[in-house]
């Protein structure tokens, strides 16, 4: 590995060059650096620094027509292809068709315009990065857009700083499942009482617990741990059955959310892949370290969810049955997520 200390824009891109078919994440990691820092290195080639903010830059969006819109974490990649249909800055949402993003915008630091060559091809991207220089959300330009579209969004977005040296942050440390065990009780009560105007997230931050930790209190009817060998048969229930439902796959800055059915499941090596021409997951199946089936009380009657987490306690995915998808829709969802084995 680089002496990262060492690696000068120039000589980051020098690098690029010679392993110019690797993927900048992947370059980034192989060289022990940030990939915003790789991406950062070709301003000027390619590359333009531009205003990450959401209110600046979701509402634009939809004028380029069909997009590719891609969020990962560690250990999940989900990319949904469609139209961006609306932005609402209050909520920090955006629509799209068949998808939705949730955006944490305070994560939304640095963004840049992508022009890469490949092959005979030229692709356009948006690309945002949190403070440390780790991907939030990027948005792939299709074929809709012409010329004349990219260059107006560019320029509209476009920073006085171009410089390619990047201010970054460290990462904050990830801290473990936490709970107490004497407020278990006061869990399982609270937890009955969700449904009105109280959060699952608002119940955890008052009572100072995790998400994985309150899961593991709470137990049974709440939670029940499922063997982490299933996301395979999860995946292929969902496409034999042609079951439409709802996944969450996200990262501190955005959560991309898929509400549809699942068609081709094509498992390679450790990876679970669903290839649709419109929605594709790519999930680590190794790094599953546990897996949750979840029934929360709801507004319009029980949440019934499939959660996996990694060997830090980081959620990794989230699976529901379809968001208002009927009686019909749950009761399939809840017979699934029933034959899927214990722990």
């Amino acid at each position: 590995m680089q002496d990262a200390s060492a690696l000068t824009p120039d000589r980051i891109r020098e690098i690029r060059q010679q392993k110019s078919t690797m993927r900048s994440r992947d370059l980034a990691d192989s060289l022990g650096i940030a990939e915003a820092m790789v991406v950062a290195a070709e301003i000027g080639h390619g590359v333009t620094q531009i205003d990450a903010t959401p209110d600046a830059l979701m509402p634009l969006i939809p004028a380029m027509g069909e997009v590719m819109a891609l969020t990962r974490n560690e250990n999940a990649v989900i990319e949904k292809t469609g139209p961006v249909t609306g932005y609402t800055p209050d909520t920090a949402t955006v629509q799209g068709q068949g998808f939705e993003l949730r955006l944490t915008p305070r994560h939304w630091i640095h963004g840049f315009a992508v022009e890469e060559q490949k092959g005979k091809h030229l692709r356009r991207s948006i690309q945002v990065y949190d403070a440390a220089g780790d991907a939030v959300h990027k948005i792939y330009i299709g074929e809709d857009a012409t010329d004349a579209d990219w260059a107006g969004l560019v320029d509209s977005l476009r920073t006085e700083d171009q410089g390619r040296v990047l201010p970054l942050t460290p990462r904050h440390p990830v801290a473990p499942p936490h709970a107490d065990p004497d407020q278990r009780e006061a869990l399982r009560a609270a937890w009955d009482r969700l449904g009105g105007r109280s959060t699952f997230q608002g119940m955890l931050q008052d009572l100072g617990m995790s998400r994985l930790a309150a899961y593991r209190a709470a137990g049974a009817p709440h939670a029940r741990p499922l063997s982490t060998d299933c996301i395979g048969t999860l995946l292929d229930g969902l496409a034999d059955r042609a079951l439409p439902f709802t996944l969450l796959v996200g990262n501190p800055g955005c959560t991309e959310i898929h509400t549809g059915p699942a068609e081709t499941i094509k498992p390679t090596g450790p990876w679970q892949n669903i290839l649709d021409p419109a929605f594709n997951l790519h999930l680590r199946a190794d790094r599953v370290a546990e897996l949750w089936a979840v029934t929360k009380p709801g507004q319009h009657g029980p949440a019934l969810s499939v959660e996996a987490f990694d060997a830090g306690g980081e959620l990794i995915a989230q699976f529901f049955g379809l968001r208002g998808g009927g009686a019909e829709n749950a009761a399939q969802w809840a017979d699934l997520v029933d034959s899927l084995p214990a722990a």
